[in-house]
């Protein structure tokens, strides 16, 4: 069952043929799709000269092999990947992921979103994505420099600032970042402070990059809130994940005075009843990349339990901030925290939630920010970081997170007024996704047919 509009069916069942078995590629792009009925219907030229297909076929798919030699002396092969998918807006912008699932449906669909996403920040950055099958669990620090320079061997010949600007994603941190651009560094004989973001402060990093992204998430959902005349103080909230973007998540919901009840990794759960202790969790994930059940166990007390598997969905709250991975949170979880009472969701990780789950929240009123809008303040503030970079200049922390939230907050009035324009107030999702697509679409008219 499909709601693409007939006009558009033909476009989505050649991008279903040409991209067989990319399953996470095919629901983002159905997604747009789904939305953009009402443009074509009122704006008819977005339709001519193929620019919906060109919109949906990446300008580039970088496919290659990396080798490298584990602390045993032994050589390992993984598989490399970069696709850049669009940049009439700008250079390509998009993170780079380190984990056995990634695959090159996974990396187009990444790709596919972050063109949006960028589009909505108002920023000149085009969307690009990248990553390895390489798991850097248990991995010594000595193997991940290895694997890391060996990638960015084959991948620094497709980069520039100009041109490509990779980020840090899942699985790749600060200590990545630094590892790929020594090698970027060493193999092009420049200098290039901008090729790369996420780097650390002492080497041209930005300050609040670390937690952008969560904290621009939950500025997105506070002003979302206010629409309806709430916001964070008093609400239980719970955070799926405990990584970057879920532990800065839970940073700014603290300070906007909610309370979190639970957050999770990919072993499971904790719960605590009186508030979750961001400190503890930081020791824990940050500093002795341990297991979040580790919280339990020095936590201890009543109201503090830590559950295996399960759903962190199941604790009853009033904000659900999903900010793990795509998919992780289903129908089944959607109809759990509505039958709790939750009031609004706000997507911290790429497309998080199942389009079943989406569908729940919204015929059930609950406030829905999706990823492409609402994660948008990782990739800002990597914008920002080229910008300082460019002009050999560093900005305080205040200066770039009082930019970042100016930045969610047009993001977010974007979206409503986008959405209130094309007869639907309230939807996030199609607002998000009209008014990324006009952006783009206008860009990639102008530039021509190339």
């Amino acid at each position: 069952m499909t709601n693409v509009d007939e006009k558009l069916e033909p476009i989505l069942t050649e991008v279903l043929r040409r991209n067989e078995g990319e399953v996470e590629f095919h629901q983002a792009v159905r997604e747009v799709l789904e939305s953009l009925g009402r443009v074509v219907a009122k704006h008819p030229r977005y339709a001519e000269n193929a620019l919906i297909e060109r919109i949906c076929e990446p300008e580039r798919q970088i496919i290659f092999r990396v080798p490298w030699i584990d602390d045993a002396g032994q050589v390992q092969i993984n598989r490399g990947f970069r696709v850049q998918f669009n940049s009439a807006l700008g250079p390509y912008k998009g993170g780079i992921r380190f984990h056995p699932s990634v695959n090159v449906g996974i990396i187009k669909f990444l790709g596919f979103e972050q063109t949006f996403k960028n589009a909505l920040t108002g920023m000149p950055i085009g969307g690009g994505k990248g990553g390895s099958d390489f798991n850097p669990r248990g991995r010594s620090d000595r193997e991940i420099m290895r694997f890391c320079q060996s990638f960015m061997t084959e991948l620094h010949r497709h980069l520039g600032e100009y041109t490509d600007v990779p980020a840090g994603d899942i699985g790749v941190g600060g200590r990545e970042i630094g590892y790929m651009f020594g090698q970027y560094k060493r193999l092009t004989n420049r200098y290039e402070a901008g090729v790369l973001t996420g780097k650390a402060l002492f080497y041209g990093g930005s300050r609040a990059r670390k937690e952008a992204t969560g904290y621009g998430a939950t500025y997105f959902v506070q002003r979302m809130l206010g629409t309806k005349g709430e916001d964070f103080e008093g609400k239980r909230v719970s955070v799926s994940g405990s990584g970057n973007v879920a532990i800065y998540t839970m940073e700014k919901v603290l300070e906007f005075g909610g309370k979190i009840v639970a957050c999770s990794d990919s072993n499971g759960y904790i719960v605590d009843e009186a508030g979750i202790d961001l400190k503890l969790v930081k020791e824990i994930k940050e500093v002795r990349r341990a297991r979040i059940a580790e919280y339990a166990r020095l936590k201890g007390g009543a109201g503090v339990h830590y559950v295996e598997g399960g759903s962190v969905w199941d604790v009853p709250c009033d904000v659900a901030m999903p900010s793990a991975t795509q998919n992780e949170l289903t129908g089944r979880d959607a109809r759990t925290l509505v039958k709790n009472g939750v009031i609004a969701v706000g997507e911290g990780a790429n497309m998080p939630c199942t389009p079943e789950a989406v569908r729940v929240f919204q015929e059930a009123g609950v406030q829905f920010a999706p990823g492409k809008a609402a994660n948008a303040g990782g990739v800002a503030t990597s914008a920002l970081e080229m910008q300082q970079n460019a002009s050999r200049d560093s900005w305080t922390f205040e200066q770039t997170e009082t930019r970042l939230a100016t930045i969610m907050r047009d993001i977010h009035d974007r979206c409503a007024e986008t959405a209130e324009e094309y007869g639907a107030p309230g939807d996030y999702v199609l607002g998000a996704n009209i008014a990324g697509f006009v952006r783009v679409a206008e860009a990639m008219d102008a530039l021509g047919v190339i």
